[in-house]
């Protein structure tokens, strides 16, 4: 086991993320749902983006609680329970005063996704997003019939030529960026909202990975970044300095994917102009119906951000030894890949090129060989690249990447 491993299993002492517990007819669309995409079912599923691991033991007294109270009637989201939590999780996470005025809430962060491409788009318009993109996205954006308009990760020049485009209405980030992992710089992201501001697009900042950010590195919430261009509050606050005059933008993420409880529903964001809120609200609460959010969310929600800190710190650091197990697998087996872990998230975003191996050959062996569903590049828009969700115990990560690595021998032979 590397040294990088080694530490990553005695950091995750107090918490038991070895055990594997069988998820198996629980209508899980990972496990019970891999032949609606992979045609086969019983494949060993490293795929959709949440992990096999139980949440929070925090967040999960807490539902019993709440479950024991016995009432689940209607309930709101706009009381300070809720909005202090987040505050105090941007405050200890982030060191980010947030102003909780501005705190929206939605069922899902490609639901809110949703509301804001048909409050700043137009049919046809044109939306922005880099690639490879999140599939979801890619549904998002072209389910409500806008154009879709990707850009390669890190160009610039390629990322302004699509912003100063007369119909190019909205940039889409996903901050840290799904599926490669990468975290933006603030230098990045500045640029990169100068660029919206200069050619008059909005900004919708995906951060639902953020808190999933690995040693090294530092998550900027973009609510610092517009605050700082249009004349707020700057570094360190989250204030009330966002409008259209300085340019439209909003965060959308959830504590769901970093807890892995997206099954309860449940997201929030952050709106830079108050008119703007002001709209998203009244679609959500009048056009929409959803006046009233689950209330296990909420209730998950404030578990986590109040007292679930240590077992997230405990769950990443188990993932990066996943993560380092697997490189160091890669790098025995195929060092021409180079591979190296990604600076943020439980997925493996591993590029195959240098090997050669058709795509649909390797995911033939892997389906019907080694009965193992692991997502394709071209999900995203990358063939010859491979997404392996590394969310779970060491012996099933173990287990995917020895399948992985005798797929492609049985390929490239």
């Amino acid at each position: 086991m590397s040294e990088g491993a080694r530490n990553a299993v005695s950091t995750t002492a107090r918490y038991d993320f070895d055990t594997v517990i069988d998820r198996r007819g629980t209508w899980c669309v990972q496990w019970d749902g891999v032949a609606d995409r992979f045609e086969v079912d019983g494949l060993l599923p490293f795929t959709i983006s949440d992990m096999d691991f139980e949440t929070a033991p925090e967040v999960l007294a807490a539902l019993r609680a709440r479950l024991d109270h016995g009432v689940l009637g209607y309930t709101t989201w706009q009381q300070d329970d809720f909005l202090s939590a987040v505050a105090h999780w941007y405050g200890t996470r982030y060191g980010a005063d947030l102003d909780t005025g501005r705190l929206v809430y939605g069922p899902s962060v490609l639901s809110q996704l949703s509301q804001l491409l048909q409050m700043w788009t137009s049919e046809g318009e044109g939306v922005v997003v880099h690639t490879p993109t999140y599939d979801g996205f890619r549904k998002a954006v072209l389910g409500l019939g806008r154009e879709l308009r990707g850009v390669p990760l890190g160009d610039t020049e390629a990322l302004e030529r699509e912003l100063a485009r007369a119909d190019a209405k909205v940039l889409v980030l996903c901050s840290p960026h799904n599926p490669t992992g990468r975290v933006w710089t603030e230098a990045e992201l500045r640029e990169m909202a100068e660029l919206a501001r200069r050619h008059g697009a909005a900004v919708i900042s995906d951060e639902i990975h953020a808190d999933f950010v690995h040693d090294g590195h530092v998550h900027v919430p973009y609510a610092r970044i517009a605050d700082a261009g249009d004349g707020g509050v700057g570094e360190g606050g989250v204030g009330d300095g966002g409008g259209p005059a300085g340019g439209r933008w909003a965060v959308i993420t959830s504590a769901s994917k970093s807890f892995n409880f997206p099954a309860l529903t449940g997201s929030y964001g952050i709106i830079g102009d108050p008119a703007d809120r002001a709209e998203y609200l009244r679609r959500m609460e009048t056009a929409e119906g959803l006046a009233s959010p689950a209330v296990l969310s909420l209730t998950a929600h404030i578990a986590a951000y109040r007292e679930g800190a240590a077992w997230l710190d405990a769950v990443r650091a188990y993932v990066t030894g996943n993560l380092a197990m697997v490189a160091e697998r890669l790098d025995a087996e195929f060092p021409e890949l180079a591979w190296v872990p990604p600076q943020a998230g439980y997925l493996a975003w591993i590029d195959l090129r240098p090997l050669g191996v058709d795509e649909e050959a390797l995911q033939r062996v892997l389906i019907e060989g080694e009965k193992v569903a692991i997502m394709p590049g071209s999900v995203y828009g990358a063939p010859g690249f491979l997404r392996l969700n590394l969310g779970c115990p060491r012996s099933k990560a173990e287990a995917g990447v020895s399948a992985l690595v005798r797929g492609l021998r049985t390929v490239r032979a």
